[in-house]
Formats: structure tokens, C-alpha cells, sequence
């Protein structure tokens, strides 16, 4: 027997069945970004592994341990994407779309980490990323994090809890750093392995180490707010009243400081209790330096992404996926004749009538067999197309979920035959 081919791990089939909550999420988020003034962009899976390098970091685990980098045939060395900020701020210097303009964009894609697969954790895993460029100021900060609060109600999630923090200009969080290395490396034996590597090359994220074991040695550390510089603290300042002004909860966590290199002032997350260990379903902030060090001009910049699997799985969870549509009409086939006339009939009534859905049954079947595929459709209405109807210049019309005799309609008023019967039945 030939051996069966196994998935790549971390990679995840997203199956039929589980298809409707995808779209459910994609369909209000779409709409909701739109409302907003946000418009779709699409940037590749695959870009030179320097933009990442340079835009994430050395330092960083992504760059560090979980990229997917190859040379190709050409002798470049091109990884596929772990995140899709840097993807866009390539394009914008690319396509020339800077030059003081203001950009309000978003995507939605898969991304790539080797990372260990867990719940909610994949390593292809679908984000949608919101980015604002050219604008300085905290409000498109709180409108952001306004508009995230404003997604988790539409889709009826609750329990969701924003945690922010300031990181900052560079000039400030390196003061800071070098005052969290002096820290650590007098503890250095009480750290373990993973933040001894850390300390070296990005120190700051040993605060995000969730080991509990140095739970008590991190809560001593230096406070990055209690270094901030005036203007980043009256940014953030100013993003608390706003986030106050709509009625947008926070917690200050002063240990947050993101994964990424480029990040700078505001940066926040929305957490939940539900998915584990790894529970954050949207994160983002400011990077105001990033442009100009993949070779743009100075431009600021905010933005998040968000994790799909994680989301779609909350919003299993609390029941907020919309039932799956049933067909409108379920075409019923049976004889030789009616199996050759069958498509043209129904493809006219696709055209006559757009707004309705026909699912015409195909690979053949016994009457009883195909009424079973009809009823587990969920359609109210079947039609049914045999040699004999055809002979005469009719079709059956058979109501699915009432108790009720099967009339005929006349081929050539079919159309409006199927309005009256789905009206007849209060499905207009």
C-alpha cells in the first residue's frame, strides 16, 4: 500500500465545517475597517530576508530562531514572512506611496514561524494586520485601539482585557536598557538559559519571560515608565484620556514591551483567559523609526495585528458563528433526458434569479437517495426534473419542510413558479 503523506507540522487544514467562522470574522472585520477609511492592501509571502533582519531585529527570537529562510536558485536569500508590517512599509518605500503622504491600510494573510504548534499557535498562522502611516499624535492610537474595541463587540466577544505601555523614543529605552542589564547581570545565576541569551542581544524581552521562576526577579527590575522622556510620557498621557473620553478600559502593565525591535511610545495588547498560556489575540503599537531604517523617509506609524485562529476559536466558544446558508432550491434528476437538460435549466434560473441559491444534485442517485441529499440540505423548496415532466413541458415542485403534495409548474414560467412557491412557503 502506498504510504499516506502527512501535513507539515505546524501547518493546519481549515476543513468545510470550520469555513463559516473564518468568513464570519473576515466579513465583519472587512466591513468594520472599511467604516473606519482603512483600505486593503496585499503584499507578497516571500521577501528578501534583509527586510526582516533589518526590521525586526537581530536579537529577536522571530529573526533569531523561527524564520523559514532559503537561498533560491538565484543565490538570494528569501524567507517567508513572520509578520506583515515590514511587508508593507517595503511597499509603501517601493511603490514611492510616502512623500508626507498618510496611508490607512490592511491585510490579511497567512504568516510563517517555526515555532513549537500549540493550541492557537500554528506555524502557518493567518493574521490581519491595520497599520496607519504618517500620522504622529496619540488620537490615531486610541482610534486604533477604539476601533479593536469596537471589532470585539460586533463579533460579540466578552472577556477581553487591553493591557498598555509606553516604550518610549530609542534614545530613552537605551538609557533604559543599559539600566536593565546592570540590573540582570547582577542576578545573572538566577537567570535561566533562554534569558542569559537574551541579556546579551535584547534584554528587555526577558521581561516578557513567562518562566515562574523569575516572576519575582523581573517584578524587581527597573520600571521602563519611570524612564520615559517628556514628550513620550505626555503622549501617553494624552492616549489615557482618550482611551477614558470613549469608554475604553486599560491596565497599564509597565512589562510590556512586544517582540519587535522597532517598536517605540505606545504599545498595547488585548489578552484573554480562555486560550492558555499564549493569550494574546491582537497586539500592536508605534513605530515611528521604522520607515526611515528600511531606507524611506521619516515617517510615523501605528499599528496591530491579530491572530484569526485565535479569535475564530473564541468565537466558537461563545457561539457567535452564524449557521451555515442553505440553498434556496435543491434540483432533484432522474432519467436520461432530464440529466441532459438539467444544467441548461438550472443555469437559467441562476441567471433569472441571482439572489437565490440552487444546488443542483450531480453523480447521479435513486429518487429516495437524492430527496436524502435534498433534505439534509436544508433547502425549503426541491424541483425535480424528470423524463416524463420534460415530455410534457413541466417540473415538479416538491416543498421540503411542510407537509404538503407535489404540484408542477410550467418550464417556460419556471422562475416565477419557484417566487411563488418560496413565498408561498415565507421565504421571499
Amino acid at each position: 500500500m502506498t504510504q499516506e503523506i502527512q501535513p507539515v507540522r505546524g501547518m493546519n487544514d481549515v476543513l468545510p465545517a470550520e469555513i463559516g467562522a473564518w468568513q464570519h470574522l473576515e466579513a465583519v472585520t472587512r466591513a468594520l475597517l472599511t467604516a473606519y477609511g482603512y483600505e486593503e492592501i496585499r503584499v507578497p509571502l516571500l521577501e528578501r530576508t534583509e527586510l526582516f533582519r533589518r526590521a525586526i531585529g537581530e536579537h529577536t527570537d522571530v529573526v533569531g530562531k523561527e524564520m523559514y529562510t532559503f537561498t533560491d536558485r538565484g543565490g538570494d536569500s528569501l524567507t517567508l514572512r513572520p509578520e506583515a508590517t515590514a511587508g508593507i512599509v517595503r511597499a509603501l518605500i517601493s511603490n514611492r506611496l510616502l512623500r508626507g503622504q498618510r496611508h490607512k491600510l490592511w491585510c490579511l494573510g497567512p504568516m510563517f514561524r517555526h515555532e513549537a504548534p500549540q493550541a492557537g499557535r500554528y506555524r502557518q498562522f493567518w493574521q490581519v494586520d491595520v497599520e496607519a502611516v504618517g500620522c504622529p499624535g496619540p488620537d490615531v492610537d486610541a482610534e486604533l485601539i477604539a476601533l479593536s474595541a469596537r471589532l470585539w463587540q460586533r463579533l460579540g466577544l466578552e472577556g477581553l482585557t487591553l493591557e498598555i505601555n509606553s516604550l518610549g523614543t530609542a534614545e530613552s529605552r537605551r538609557a533604559y536598557r543599559a539600566r536593565l542589564v546592570e540590573y540582570f547581570e547582577r542576578h545573572e545565576s538566577s537567570l535561566d538559559a533562554d534569558s542569559r541569551r537574551r541579556l546579551g542581544g535584547n534584554p528587555l524581552r526577558i521581561l516578557d519571560s513567562k518562566n515562574p521562576e523569575l516572576q519575582e526577579l523581573i517584578a524587581g527590575a527597573p520600571l521602563l515608565t519611570e524612564h520615559l522622556d517628556p514628550e513620550s510620557a505626555a503622549h501617553f498621557e494624552a492616549l489615557r484620556r482618550m482611551l477614558d473620553s470613549v469608554g475604553v478600559a486599560y491596565t497599564i502593565n509597565p512589562r510590556l514591551v512586544r517582540g519587535l525591535d522597532y517598536y517605540n511610545r505606545t504599545v498595547f495588547e488585548w489578552i484573554t483567559t480562555a486560550s492558555g498560556a499564549q493569550n494574546a489575540v491582537c497586539s500592536g503599537g508605534r513605530y515611528d523609526g521604522l520607515i526611515a531604517q528600511l531606507g524611506g523617509e521619516a515617517t510615523p506609524a501605528v499599528g496591530f495585528a491579530m491572530g484569526v485562529e485565535r479569535l475564530v476559536a473564541l468565537l466558537v466558544a461563545a457561539g457567535g458563528v452564524p449557521a451555515a446558508v442553505p440553498p434556496d432550491v435543491y434540483v432533484v434528476v432522474s432519467g436520461e433526458r432530464a440529466t441532459a437538460a438539467a444544467l441548461r435549466i438550472v443555469e437559467r434560473l441562476r441567471a433569472e434569479r441571482p439572489h437565490l441559491r440552487f444546488e443542483l444534485n450531480v453523480g447521479g442517485g435513486n429518487f429516495k437517495a437524492q430527496f436524502r441529499r435534498a433534505d439534509k440540505s436544508g433547502a425549503p423548496l426541491a424541483l425535480v426534473i424528470g423524463d416524463d415532466e420534460l415530455a410534457r413541458g413541466v417540473l415538479g415542485v416538491k416543498p421540503l419542510r411542510i407537509e404538503s403534495g407535489q404540484s408542477e409548474c410550467p418550464i417556460e414560467a419556471l422562475a416565477a413558479g419557484v417566487d411563488a412557491a418560496l413565498a408561498g412557503l415565507g421565504r421571499d
